[in-house]
């Protein structure tokens, strides 16, 4: 019996090769491809005159004017109602700093694929932090055009700096430096979202676990040329667990949103952020904001490279359900009681709740 050759462990290592045709693994069933195409192809296609991602400028929340604080909560609430994801502005991250985090991860990921490997996790043992290929299982079976690096960047003091690239030099102190930062910006969305539910500005964030317990967990999503990204995906079609999730990119376009009962290319917007409402909450409001389907096209021609920052509760010491003020009869909770770890399980592992409550 011939043997078969094993796929390279990186999709890196696979788009090198110089292969004219992926491999099957890597193909997406045909109910996938609707849209589905070279990233910077359906960029071209984006109708000026059609749906796109919002754009919200956050300083006027700092400003003194009530009104103008007023209209910019408001402007925040649409669009997490209607898209569940938006663009932002002025969001207090200095941009330089936003350089140095492009710098430093491109340089990680421009390292041999040899030396990044000596911080390859071992999903195996749940391990996830490090270097790897693919973050979880996923419905299809079918493995992803991707490569990443995981890791815990905020509270500093749960951070696991030996897990850290000590290539480049700098990565670490840039990336404690983005994270502090982009944790103020956390703090100032989850303010506005509250006000937007009509609830005291802190009320979402301490129902998180507040600045001690809130995690934030960084993604970096290397996507390697693809010959074939008609037929690939980067990541599959999923919504976000995190409560938001913050994404800076190289500027190649790739992110993809299903609005209105169709797939979306997001454009790339300069000097912004975007930001994703995930299921934590989607399910705190009482489904109010939206956790959005999203999915990562690829293309021929460029490396794309995002930095995906989840802020996540802690898993078990918090129970996530639709929290009582937004709760009525005419607006019964529509999500039962979980804790984030079981929220998780039922998505991932589709664990019914018996299953979850039921002693081990």
């Amino acid at each position: 019996m011939p043997t078969v050759a094993a796929l390279p462990a990186r999709v890196e290592s696979l788009s090198d090769s110089g292969l004219a045709i992926i491999p099957k693994e890597y193909v997406r069933p045909e109910s996938e491809r609707d849209n589905l195409g070279d990233a910077f192809d359906e960029a071209t296609k984006l109708d000026s005159a059609g749906p796109q991602v919002p754009i919200v400028d956050l300083a006027g929340f700092d400003s003194p004017d009530e009104k103008e604080r007023a209209k910019c909560v408001e402007a925040l609430r649409a669009a997490a109602e209607d898209w569940g994801v938006m663009h932002i502005v002025n969001h207090g991250v200095a941009q330089e700093l936003i350089e140095k985090v492009r710098e430093v991860g491109k340089a990680f990921f421009d390292l041999p694929v040899g030396e990044k490997e000596k911080y390859a996790n071992d999903q195996e043992s749940g391990d996830i932090q490090g270097y790897g290929s693919k973050l979880a299982n996923n419905e299809s079976g079918q493995l992803e055009w991707q490569d990443y690096f995981f890791h815990l960047i905020f509270p500093e003091e749960k951070t696991n700096l030996a897990l850290w690239p000590k290539q480049p030099a700098e990565y670490t102190e840039v990336t404690k430096e983005f994270a502090k930062q982009l944790r103020a910006v956390a703090t100032k969305m989850l303010s506005m979202l509250s006000l937007g539910l009509g609830l005291d500005s802190g009320k979402l964030e301490k129902e998180l676990g507040g600045m001690e317990e809130l995690l934030m967990q960084m993604k970096i999503n290397y996507y390697p040329k693809c010959p074939q990204p008609e037929l690939a995906l980067g990541v599959e079609a999923h919504t976000d667990v995190s409560s938001l999730t913050f994404l800076l990119t190289n500027m190649v376009p790739g992110l993809q949103l299903y609005y209105d009962d169709k797939w979306v290319i997001a454009q790339c917007v300069p000097d912004s952020l975007l930001v994703h409402i995930g299921d934590t909450l989607e399910i705190l409001s009482n489904g109010s904001y939206r956790s959005i389907l999203h999915r990562s096209l690829v293309n021929k021609d460029r490396v794309r490279i995002s930095w995906a920052v989840f802020c996540e509760p802690p898993k078990e010491t918090i129970v996530l359900q639709p929290l009582p003020e937004l709760v009525s009869e005419a607006a019964p909770a529509k999500f039962p009681p979980r804790t984030f770890k079981q929220h998780i399980q039922h998505k991932l592992f589709k664990k019914t709740e018996e299953e979850l409550s039921s002693p081990k």
